[in-house]
């Protein structure tokens, strides 16, 4: 009942943003107007990212002509959308995808799956359904890497979450997580809440303008029917962090037992719109903002209650010793 709530929300969204839509003709103007128009119509973060997207628009139009090729004119488009910084804006061609990869790739480099797997849990872990999990030797302390919000398993949390009942706390690491699915955040933060919580908010388009939102509808997460854990949790992430598993962190960074350490997360907020152009490229942005409990925009990223850096030349991971430490002490 709670995911088809969910659902009638996001339909009714959709309803109350939809808008007459102009025809283009085929041609490279007309694509590229397509292209622009439904941005210029939808996307939801023109404020936040200082865009003037008539420039913009203007400056890649300039750019055309008519004997363009279809990856000539691909190649301007995906210029024309990198200027909005934002990795969950991409094009989808028969013969590309564009994708902005600034977000994580100006970043160092600060996870090691290899240097955990070989000084932390001496590969001596369980794998399974998207989890890689182990109590940690000589600190009685639980760690589940989770990879991919793409998989889940309500069950299989359960039972990694009883198997570490008798530990200090948990470990969570996200770092490097790319994202998945939005509600498979949400049920997992269902684990580690024991009464129904406010956990964000979020707005939809009303009208064509770009500051044309709904006022914040509230969104809640229940606690889980299973195994709710009310110990220590410390969450790791990055700036590889991002989409569901940003939402995952936002959600989760104003429970009063638990910790963000590392950095900042990559963004990656709201929720998804598609629209396609006359020769059938597809383009995916936000067109619907999220907030978390606060009303704080995550779209770049989610700050760490404790923020550390972790030099991947050293046999330790900075991140995950200062996580055992906070786990630890008293």
């Amino acid at each position: 009942m709670r995911q088809l709530r969910y659902f009638l929300l996001i339909l009714a969204f959709a309803l109350g943003a939809c808008h007459d839509v102009p025809e283009y003709d085929n041609d490279v103007y007309g694509n590229f107007d397509a292209l622009w128009t439904a941005l210029d119509t939808h996307y939801c973060f023109f404020k936040e990212k200082d865009v003037d997207w008539d420039a913009v628009g203007k400056k890649y139009r300039a750019q055309l002509n008519e004997q363009m090729t279809d990856k000539e004119l691909f190649a301007v488009c995906a210029d024309m959308l990198n200027e909005l910084r934002d990795g969950h804006t991409n094009l989808a061609s028969w013969f590309d995808v564009s994708y902005y990869r600034k977000w994580w790739s100006d970043y160092p480099a600060n996870f090691n799956w290899r240097r955990i797997q070989e000084n932390y849990l001496h590969f001596d872990y369980a794998s399974q359904g998207g989890f890689n999990y182990a109590i940690l030797p000589d600190c009685n302390v639980g760690y589940i890497r989770y990879a991919s919000f793409g998989t889940y398993s309500d069950g299989l949390l359960n039972d990694i979450l009883y198997s570490m009942r008798e530990t200090d706390g948990i470990i969570i690491d996200i770092r490097d997580n790319g994202g998945g699915i939005v509600t498979n955040a949400t049920k997992m933060v269902g684990h580690f809440i024991d009464e129904r919580r406010l956990i964000g908010y979020i707005r939809h388009k009303t009208g064509p303008g770009h500051n044309d939102f709904s006022e914040p509808y509230p969104v809640y997460a229940d606690p889980s029917e299973g195994v709710v854990w009310l110990k220590r949790v410390v969450v790791l992430t990055n700036r590889g962090t991002f989409s569901a598993a940003n939402e995952f962190a936002s959600q989760m960074r104003n429970l009063p037992h638990v910790r963000l350490v590392g950095t900042r997360t990559g963004g990656g907020s709201g929720m998804p719109f598609s629209s396609q152009t006359p020769n059938g490229w597809t383009v995916r942005f936000s067109a619907s903002p999220t907030y978390d409990s606060r009303m704080e925009l995550s779209e770049h990223g989610v700050l760490p209650h404790i923020d550390v850096s972790t030099s991947p030349s050293t046999p330790l991971d900075s991140m995950l010793q200062t996580a055992i430490q906070t786990i630890k002490s008293k």
